[in-house]
């Protein structure tokens, strides 16, 4: 069954290109201009993804995804906030509401794509780990629970946070460059040029506190995951 994505965009030239990459990638497309009547048409059916603006009319998208992730009936919908807005902080607020990934515009349909099938897919950690509890330093990943303690504290990550510690712990000690990441987290080949590695990589540090001084750069090279404090 084809998965559902609900399109918030106002602008007619993007809205149309998006549904028609998305429906060719065979999803099924519902699209809208404002957050209020995202809100509707989410009251009356499902959504398997949410592409959000943020410069909408009204409420913008910072604004619905914020009230989306307090209510409890669409609280897991993932959202992939698509806009002009460009700056660092932009990235971070939004992923700091709760968005799953962010993208800038213009862009490239493709990518689009790739993020979404990726997301869909979150789940899925691709290196299937040794053991169901992983451990780094004051770090351990429940994989089964989906839960990040750092001394016994709950840590609250999005989906490809929680996906992209993962796959760092568990390949602890070893670089992983951004192309290695770019495949393995997020689906996207090497030859697509984003951000969203180094991004999500200061979000995670952010969230981890001082033990996100563990996920350490290798200039030129890429990050690792120390073996121990």
């Amino acid at each position: 069954m084809a998965r559902k994505i609900l399109v918030v965009e106002d602008d007619k030239h993007i809205s149309k290109l998006i549904k028609y990459n998305l429906e060719k990638a065979g999803f099924v497309c519902v699209m809208t201009i404002t957050g209020e009547e995202a809100f509707e048409i989410l009251e009356k059916e499902e959504a398997d993804l949410i592409v959000l603006d943020i410069m909408l009319p009204k409420m913008d998208g910072f604004e619905f995804c914020k009230y989306l992730r307090q209510n409890a009936r669409w609280g897991k919908v993932p959202i992939l906030m698509l806009t002009a807005r460009g700056e660092e902080v932009d990235r971070i607020v939004g992923l700091e509401l709760g968005a799953d990934d962010y993208m800038v515009k213009p862009f490239s349909p493709r990518e689009l794509v790739l993020r979404i099938k990726a997301i869909l897919r979150r789940g899925n950690i691709q290196e299937r780990p040794s053991k169901e509890i992983l451990q780094a330093g004051k770090i351990q990943v429940d994989i089964p629970r989906h839960q990040v303690t750092v001394s016994k504290r709950g840590v609250e990550l999005s989906p490809m946070e929680f996906k992209l510690l993962t796959i760092l712990i568990q390949r602890k000690g070893r670089v992983q460059s951004r192309e290695n990441l770019l495949h393995d987290v997020w689906d996207i080949s090497s030859d697509v040029t984003t951000r969203t590695v180094d991004t999500h990589i200061k979000m995670l540090r952010q969230k981890l506190g001082r033990a996100g001084k563990m996920v350490q750069t290798v200039r030129g090279l890429g990050y690792k995951v120390l073996d121990e404090d």
